[in-house]
C-alpha cells in the first residue's frame, strides 16, 4: 500500500509517500493557496516516478471532543472539522484547506484525518479536567486536550523498540518534543497519562514565541491596567513571547545562544528560563508516572541541541538520569546517550509523524 501523507502548516505543506518498505519520497512546498500547494507537491511526487497512491493521510492538530481517534473523511466529517477552527485558529484552517484541496485532486482514494490531540484521549479524568466552574467543563467542553500526539506516539513506540520493551505494559517514558512548539508527554505502556499542553497549544513549556504556563491573572491585569484587548493579548502570548519575547533577539534558540555567548543579558536569561522550565516539566511528568524508565528528546531542538539536553539532565540525577557526554555530543538519531549504569535511559529519536499517520491510514482502510 502506498500512502501520501500531507502535513499542512501556515506557510508550507510537507508531503511524504510511504509504502510497506520505507519512505519513497518527501518534499516541502511553500504556498499561497492550499490548492496550489497540494498540486505543486503532487507534481513533485509524480516527477519522482510515483504515479499513484492508494490513500492519503492528513495531519490535523485539533480534533476537539468529537474526534478522539483518526477518521476517514467524507463531506460530513469535513463540515464537522470546520466547526473546530476556533479551537486551533493558527493550525486547523490550513490543514482543512489542504485536506479539501487534496480530496478535489485525488477524489478516488480514501482520505484519513489523524489528530495531534487523539493520542491524549487516554488522559485520566483527573488529569484532563480543570479546576474551574463545573459549567465550563460540563457544558462548554473546557478540558485539557494535549498536542503533538502524533510525535509523542511515534517516539514512545520507538523508545520501547530501542529498549527491547515494546510489550512492557508499565514502561514509563517522558517524551520531550522541543521545536518551535514544545511539549512533554508522560507515557505509560504506550498510553498518555499526562502532558504539558492543554486546551490550546499555548500552555506548558516556554516555546519559540509562545509563553507556555503563566498566571492567568496576568491576562486580566494587562487588559485592565494597560488597555490590551483580547486580540492584543492573544497575539502577544502566541507570537511575541517565549524565547523571542524574553531575549528580544530571535525565536530560534541557536540565535539566542549566540547572543548569550556574546554577553547579551536578556539572551542569557532566555536560555536559562527555557532550560529551567524544561527541567521542571520533566520532573512533573516523572511524578505523574511514579518514576522514569526513559527520557526521549525529539524535534528540531531536542534532536540537535546537545547542550540543552545536558543542562536539563544535569538536575535530574534523582530520577536516575545520567548522560554520557561524548555520546550526547555525537548523538545522531536514533541514539542512546545514557551514562553507563544510569537507571533511566536517555534517547535521541528522530520523530516521524508521517509514520504514525500512515499507520492510522492502514488501520482504517484495510
Amino acid at each position: 500500500m502506498r500512502i501520501l501523507v500531507v502535513n499542512a502548516g501556515s506557510t508550507t505543506v510537507k508531503l511524504s509517500v510511504l509504502d510497506e518498505e520505507a519512505e519513497c519520497f518527501a518534499a516541502t512546498v511553500g504556498h499561497q493557496s492550499p490548492d496550489a500547494a497540494v498540486a505543486g507537491a503532487l507534481d513533485q511526487v509524480r516527477a519522482a516516478g510515483l504515479l499513484s497512491v492508494d490513500a492519503v493521510g492528513h495531519r490535523v492538530v485539533h480534533g476537539g471532543a468529537a474526534f478522539t481517534e483518526a477518521v476517514r473523511v467524507d463531506d460530513a466529517v469535513l463540515a464537522k472539522l470546520a466547526e473546530l477552527g476556533d479551537l486551533a485558529p493558527l493550525h486547523n484552517p490550513p490543514a482543512l484547506a489542504a485536506l479539501a484541496a487534496a480530496r478535489r485532486l485525488l477524489p478516488d482514494v480514501p482520505h484519513v484525518a489523524a489528530f495531534d490531540t487523539a493520542f491524549h484521549r487516554t488522559l485520566p479524568e483527573h488529569a484532563r479536567t480543570y479546576p474551574v466552574p463545573w459549567q465550563w467543563t460540563a457544558e462548554w467542553g473546557v478540558r485539557k486536550f494535549g498536542f503533538h500526539g502524533l510525535s509523542h506516539d511515534y517516539c514512545s513506540r520507538r523508545a520501547a523498540e530501542m529498549l527491547g520493551r515494546h510489550d512492557h505494559p508499565q514502561l514509563r517514558v517522558v517524551v520531550a518534543h522541543l521545536g518551535g512548539g514544545c511539549s512533554l508527554a508522560a507515557v505509560r505502556g504506550g498510553a498518555s497519562v499526562e502532558t504539558t499542553m492543554g486546551f490550546t497549544p499555548l500552555d506548558g513549556l516556554m516555546m519559540a514565541t509562545r509563553c507556555g504556563s503563566i498566571d492567568p491573572g496576568l491576562i486580566e491585569y494587562v487588559g485592565r491596567r494597560h488597555g490590551m484587548s483580547a486580540a492584543d493579548i492573544d497575539r502577544a502570548l502566541n507570537r511575541e513571547s517565549g524565547l523571542l519575547g524574553v531575549s528580544g533577539v530571535s525565536a530560534d534558540l541557536r540565535d539566542v545562544r549566540a547572543a548569550a555567548a556574546g554577553g547579551n543579558p536578556r539572551a542569557v536569561l532566555a536560555v536559562e528560563m527555557f532550560t529551567h522550565r524544561l527541567r521542571l516539566g520533566i520532573g512533573a511528568m516523572a511524578a505523574a508516572l511514579g518514576g522514569l524508565d526513559a527520557l526521549v528528546y525529539t524535534a528540531g531542538i531536542g534532536e540537535h541541541d546537545a547542550r540543552l539536553r545536558a543542562d536539563a539532565c544535569a538536575g535530574l540525577a534523582f530520577l536516575g538520569v545520567g548522560l554520557d557526554p561524548a555520546a550526547n555530543d555525537a548523538a545522531r538519531p536514533d541514539a542512546d546517550i545514557s551514562a553507563t549504569g544510569a537507571t533511566c535511559r536517555v534517547l535521541v529519536i528522530h520523530t516521524r509523524e508521517d509514520v504514525t499517520i500512515a499507520r492510522e491510514v492502514e488501520r482504517l482502510t484495510h
